[in-house]
């Protein structure tokens, strides 16, 4: 086992677990919130879960997916875009519990809870597909067009169960501001796929071909 990978991957997930944690209760005010502990649970255990998946099974998907140094000047705009909208989800989301704003039916977080696992199944089932799977933008070497399974359907699964991921977190926590707000990811999502395709099919072979062999980029019929 790849010591520095799994101190890596432990440190990551702390600080992720931390920082979550401070954006959703210290604006809240309070840690009796029950869609707040509701959220931390849904997406860490899987996250953990998942982790240890990878580090025994396949540690250097996990080295690129806990790789997020992008060299596209794009992408990284793209990253910062993403970072300001958790910022203001999160932080709108807490404020909201803590004065009521707008208070939504709690049968809505747990049908959001679903949406969120099953997507997260789709995520698990993505990374296990697709084995150049990178958290940036970029050809790898050696690296084939994948266009079975998930790939088969939509050119980018990965981006069609974040999106879902993501939506449904701040209905987990019960927030409407919060989800107005995280609807702007359609749009920095879009931004991404076009600089990812323009790199894809300048340095990986078949990729052209294959966007003409599967049309749809996220949702099958609709994106």
């Amino acid at each position: 086992m790849d010591r520095k990978l799994l101190v890596q991957g432990i440190a990551k997930f702390l600080i992720g677990v931390v920082l979550l944690g401070a954006l959703l209760f210290i604006p809240a005010g309070t840690l009796a919130w029950p869609q707040g502990w509701r959220l931390m649970a849904i997406l860490f255990v899987p996250m953990l879960i998942v982790g240890v998946i990878m580090i025994l099974k396949n540690p250097e998907l996990l080295r690129k997916r806990l790789n997020a140094k992008e060299k596209q000047e794009e992408q990284k705009d793209v990253l910062k875009y993403s970072g300001l909208m958790f910022l203001a989800a999160f932080i709108l989301a807490g404020l909201n519990f803590r004065f009521r704003w707008i208070v939504l039916p709690d049968w809505i977080s747990w049908v959001a809870v679903a949406i969120f696992l099953i997507s997260y199944g789709l995520y698990a089932e993505v990374m296990k597909e697709n084995a150049y799977l990178s958290r940036t933008v970029e050809v790898q070497e050696g690296q084939q067009v994948v266009d079975t399974g998930l790939y088969g359907i939509v050119r980018h699964p990965m981006y069609m169960s974040t999106l879902f991921l993501f939506l449904a977190m701040p209905l987990v926590l019960g927030s409407l501001i919060s989800f107005l707000i995280m609807l702007l990811y359609i749009l920095i999502i879009a931004k991404r796929i076009r600089n990812e395709e323009q790199v894809l099919e300048e340095g990986l072979q078949g990729y052209a071909e294959y966007k003409q062999k599967v049309k749809y980029k996220v949702i099958p019929f609709i994106w």
